[in-house]
C-alpha cells in the first residue's frame, strides 16, 4: 500500500524484545515485498506463526484455458455459473495469462483460511456483504467494493448473507496490485485531483481477538496449493503497522473525468499491475461540445486485450448486443470495435450517463477459462452485423 497504518499494540522499536500482559515473548513477523526492498508490514503474534505440524498438496480443478481461437470479441454471462460453494476454493477461472488470472464465484458459506502467495488479489465485490478477517483484523466490505489483498496475507471470507458474489482478479507470477504511479508524489501520498484518495480507503482498524488453537491454511502458491496444518492460529496478532495490509475502495468514491470531447480508457484507471491496469466506469456527465459523438468511438486494441465487466445500471452504448448486469465482454487485440449500431445516434440529446463497469486491459493475449465455454453468448460476435440486418452464416 502507499501510506503508513498503525492498529493495536507494537514495540517503540523494530527487532527489539516485546512482551504480552503474561510476560511472554511476542513474536514479530515481516511481510515484505521485493525481498526486504520494499514496503513492509510488522506483525506481533502471541505465538510463533512457523509452527507447521502437517502438509499436503491439493489438486486444483484444471482451468483449461485455451487461445482465443478463432479471434473472437467474446460475451460471457457470468450470472448462469453454477452458484455455490466456498469464496477462494470454488472460484472458476474465466480468462487467464502468465501475469493475470480473472476468475467469479457465487459463494453460499464461509470461506477456509487462505493465503496467495503467488501475487496480489483485486477482489470485486458484485453482489451481497461480508467481512474480510485477516492477520490485521477485520474489513466489512458490500456490493460495489474493491478489495485489495496483498501477496501472503492469511485472511478469510465471512457471508452476512446467503451469498457473496466476487470477481477476483489475481495477479501472477509475484505480481503486486497498486494506485497508479501518477495519482502518487514521490513519497506515497495520493496528489490533489487523483480521482480517489486515502480518505476513500479502509483497512482494518484493530487485531482480531485472540484465536487460539490448530487452523489449517490454503496457501496458493507458483507450483498450485498446499494445506498446512498450524499448531497457532495466525490471527493471534495483538498488533501491527506498516505499508502492507488489505484494503477498500469502494466504485461509488471514485470520482469521474469529464470532457468537451470523448476521454479514453485510460483517464479512469483505478489500479495497475505487471501486464495489466485496472479502470473504472461510472456516472458521469457526458461530453458537452455541441458536436460531440457521446458514445465511444470503434477502436482497436493494438497492444491489449480489453475486458469490461458490467457491474450495474444502463449500458447504452451496448443496447441491442446482449450485454446486462453481470455480463463480461472480452474484445482480444487483433479485432475491431465500437458501440452497436444506432447508439451513436441514440446518445444526441443525452446529457450523462448511470452506468459502473470494471475494466481490464492486459498487455499479453487472454486465454479462455473452462468456464467460460459453459456460459458464453455465441451470437455476440455477429450483434454489430446483425444489428444493421446484415445476415450472418454463424
Amino acid at each position: 500500500m502507499v501510506f503508513y497504518r498503525s492498529a493495536g499494540e507494537i514495540p517503540r522499536k523494530r527487532h527489539t524484545r516485546f512482551t504480552g500482559a503474561d510476560g511472554a515473548l511476542l513474536h514479530e513477523e515481516m511481510q515484505g515485498e521485493e525481498g526486504f526492498s520494499w514496503t513492509q508490514s510488522f506483525l506481533y503474534h502471541r505465538k510463533a506463526p512457523t509452527v507447521i505440524t502437517s502438509a499436503a498438496s491439493v489438486e486444483l480443478p484444471d482451468e483449461g484455458l485455451v487461445d482465443n481461437i478463432p479471434l473472437l470479441p467474446r460475451h460471457l454471462r457470468t450470472r448462469d455459473l453454477k452458484p455455490g460453494g466456498d469464496p477462494v476454493l470454488d472460484r472458476r477461472v474465466l480468462l487467464g495469462n502468465g501475469q493475470v488470472r480473472v476468475s467469479s464465484v457465487s459463494a453460499d458459506r464461509d470461506g477456509v483460511l487462505y493465503r496467495n502467495a503467488s501475487g496480489d488479489e483485486l477482489v470485486f465485490v458484485e453482489g451481497g456483504s461480508g467481512v474480510l478477517e485477516s492477520a490485521y483484523g477485520t474489513l466489512a466490505v458490500s456490493s460495489g467494493d474493491y478489495v485489495v489483498i496483498p501477496t501472503s496475507t492469511t485472511h478469510r471470507w465471512l457471508l452476512d448473507g446467503p451469498e457473496l458474489r466476487l470477481l477476483v482478479i489475481a495477479a501472477a507470477d509475484g505480481g503486486h496490485i497498486r494506485p497508479p504511479k501518477r495519482f502518487l508524489s514521490p513519497i506515497g501520498q495520493f496528489l490533489d485531483g487523483s480521482p480517489y484518495n486515502e480518505r476513500d480507503l479502509r483497512a482494518p482498524a484493530e487485531p482480531l481477538p485472540d484465536r487460539s488453537g490448530e487452523a489449517e491454511v490454503f496457501v496458493r502458491h507458483r507450483g498450485g496449493m498446499t494445506r498446512y496444518t498450524y499448531a497457532h492460529h495466525p490471527f493471534d496478532v495483538v498488533g501491527w503497522d506498516g505499508y502492507n495490509y488489505p484494503y477498500a475502495l469502494s466504485i461509488r468514491d471514485y470520482t469521474p473525468s469529464t470532457g468537451a470531447l470523448h476521454l479514453p480508457p485510460p483517464t479512469y484507471i483505478t489500479f495497475e499491475g505487471p501486464g495489466f491496469v485496472i479502470c473504472s466506469f461510472v456516472p458521469r456527465m457526458f461530453d458537452y461540445h455541441p458536436d460531440a459523438v457521446k458514445v465511444p468511438y470503434n477502436h482497436a486494441n493494438v497492444d491489449s486485450d480489453e475486458v469490461l465487466f458490467y457491474y450495474e445500471g444502463d449500458f447504452m452504448s451496448r443496447s441491442g448486443s446482449g450485454i446486462g448486469q453481470g455480463s463480461m465482454s472480452l474484445h482480444p487485440a487483433g479485432y475491431i470495435h465500437g458501440p452497436q449500431p444506432g447508439s451513436a445516434e441514440k446518445s444526441r440529446d443525452a446529457v450523462r450517463t448511470e452506468e459502473y463497469a470494471v475494466m481490464l486491459d492486459t498487455f499479453r493475449p487472454l486465454r479462455l477459462g473452462a468456464a467460460a465455454t459453459e456460459i458464453e453468448d455465441h451470437d455476440y460476435a455477429w450483434s454489430w452485423a446483425r444489428g444493421e440486418g446484415i445476415h450472418v452464416d454463424a
